[in-house]
């Protein structure tokens, strides 16, 4: 329930607080005084699409504040929290209630922000909150009304569950369906295209494996391509560094060399290491270095006899092979890897174009099983909606002889297509009969501005059973009504407000009269400025004249007044 409405510098009102209680409120007021701004308000706070045209002339920018109570387990409280906002919580009666806060500003160049409990929001998120909170209708609806989408949908609201299960595995396997339909259409319109997309993948399938890349194999061949084409200096400089650790003369005898020269380092410290510990540690260290040393030696002995002989033969053999990779890189990849990868995904889909008799039959297959299936749940659909369309027909008819059209009769009409859709392939139709004689016609042709109000609160009333949103705002869906039908239409809301917060912007006195609380929306004398209050009792007889009469100050209007004051109470 929404406790508190504030309104800052939106449209005429620079600002105000509407205190909102449970049950029936009505709003009224003069044209022009500024009543729309109040359903504007609670649209932004919907998350529609903010106006900066709304925005009060000469005011930085609009603001449309609410507080809401609802019970501590409504959805709301999960998606506020989820949100990162805050909720408090206290126990009224024994009942643990949820205060939410929620907020929307609108900039005079356009920007706006959300708020949801206190923290800073997307607008859709604010939007999805509210939608768990108000359902608000205005004369629109009733154009909406007429349309397939919206009757279809009301239909399926009051379905609810079993429905709903149903299209959902029915709109998984259409998903399947449609996928399929689309690779066999494609299968067969592209068959051209497709035959030269799978010749070219061979051709250079067909290159590839010939040359049957090795992955890593670019580098290392680099590599080695680097060592061959640099052997004789590599030999030489082996041989230098081998000679200048072990080398020897032309007779084999030792020269001055690094092995030498340790061995002999080593043999004047071992002399003498045991007189002395730490002399004796120098010359562990000096031996490691002459072992060091004659390994080094003679792995560089090693390395330079090692070197390949053939080395021109196998650089050749080396080029060879780097320009066959090279060719492959130019064309399918910057490395063998990447060359690799390629062919990987070309194979994969060369088979899926390449005829596949055996393929293309599992694909038939499934379509006709899947076909089948949404045909079996098209039908289960079908049964539940006319069901439902049966059961929708009746409490609505019901609902509009309390709305004095005792002899209506609302149909709903559910007849299969052809074709598969979303909602499966049932159409949709509402039609309205005046009476029992009368051929029902379709509600965009057959019924007027206020049976089409009058239909409308009574679809809200009913589907209020299976889907209730705690606050119902209805905008003038009273147009077009008067006399009997409007005191009707009062009581109808009248009982509604027993389980639910209703706001109601009307101009008919008929329909006032049954207010739990009567707000009033004044405008000053230069239509600049407007102001919201809560009624009187007295006030009300007042306000109710006016709606009657226009003037307030007539006796006999208000006599009036206090008669239909009396007949709502009664």
């Amino acid at each position: 329930m929404i406790e508190e409405i504030h309104i800052h510098d939106l449209g005429v009102i620079t600002d105000a607080v509407l205190p909102l209680g449970p049950g029936l409120s009505i709003l009224s007021g003069e044209t022009g005084a500024g009543k729309t701004m109040v359903v504007t308000a609670l649209g932004m706070l919907l998350g529609n699409r903010a106006d900066a045209g709304a925005v009060r002339s000469g005011s930085g920018k609009a603001l449309a504040e609410a507080t809401v109570m609802v019970p501590a387990t409504h959805g709301a409280v999960e998606l506020v929290e989820e949100a990162g906002g805050v909720v408090d919580v206290e126990t009224v009666n024994g009942q643990d209630e949820a205060q939410i806060l929620l907020s929307r500003t609108v900039s005079a160049e356009g920007r706006s922000r959300a708020h949801v409990g206190g923290r800073s929001a997307p607008v859709g998120t604010l939007g999805a909150v509210g939608e768990t909170l108000v359902a608000v209708h205005g004369q629109s609806d009733q154009l909406r009304l007429k349309s397939a989408v919206a009757q279809r949908k009301a239909l399926d609201e009051y379905a609810g569950a079993p429905l709903a299960k149903e299209l959902a595995a029915y709109r998984e396997k259409l998903a399947r369906y449609r996928t399929i339909v689309a690779t066999l259409r494609e299968i067969k319109e592209n068959m051209r295209e497709r035959a030269l997309e799978a010749q070219s993948l061979t051709t250079a399938l067909e290159e590839i494996d010939a040359v049957e890349p090795i992955s890593g194999e670019d580098v290392q061949l680099d590599a080695e391509s680097e060592k061959l084409t640099n052997l004789e200096s590599l030999r030489s400089a082996a041989l230098t560094a081998q000679a200048a650790l072990s080398g020897t003369d032309a007779d084999d005898e030792p020269t001055a060399n690094a092995v030498a020269l340790l061995s002999h380092a080593q043999q004047a410290l071992d002399h003498e290491s045991d007189s002395d510990a730490e002399l004796a540690d120098l010359a562990t260290r000096v031996r490691e270095l002459t072992v060091v040393a004659a390994d080094v030696a003679a792995d560089l002995s090693g390395y330079a006899s090692g070197l390949d002989e053939d080395g021109p033969a196998r650089l050749a053999q080396v080029e060879q092979r780097r320009n066959a990779l090279r060719t492959l890189t130019r064309k399918y990849g910057a490395t063998i890897d990447e060359v690799i990868h390629w062919a990987d995904t070309a194979r994969t889909r060369l088979s899926e174009l390449v005829d596949d008799p055996q393929r293309d039959e599992e694909l038939r297959s499934e379509a006709h099983a899947l076909h089948q299936e949404l045909l079996e749940r098209s039908q289960t659909m079908l049964e539940l909606r006319r069901k439902t369309a049966e059961k929708l027909s009746r409490a609505v008819s019901k609902e509009l002889t309390a709305l004095a059209m005792p002899n209506a009769t609302l149909v709903v009409s559910v007849e299969p297509s052809e074709q598969f859709t979303e909602y499966g392939r049932d159409e949709i139709e509402f039609m309205l009969a005046p009476h029992p004689d009368a051929k029902p016609r379709p509600l965009g042709k057959g019924a007027s501005g206020g049976e089409l109000s009058r239909i409308m609160l009574s679809l809200e009333v009913v589907l209020s059973e299976v889907d209730p949103v705690p606050t119902f705002v209805f905008d003038e869906v009273d147009s077009g009504v008067g006399g009997k039908a409007a005191v009707e239409i009062g009581r109808r809301l009248k009982m509604l407000a027993k389980n639910l917060q209703v706001l109601v912007v009307t101009h008919l006195p008929q329909v006032a009269a049954f207010a739990d609380h009567h707000v009033l929306v004044t405008k000053s004398s230069d239509s600049t400025v407007s102001d919201v209050r809560v009624l009187t009792d007295e006030e009300r007889v007042v306000e109710l004249a006016r709606m009657l009469a226009g003037h307030e100050n007539s006796e006999a209007a208000r006599e009036h007044a206090r008669e239909l004051l009396r007949d709502a109470t009664a």
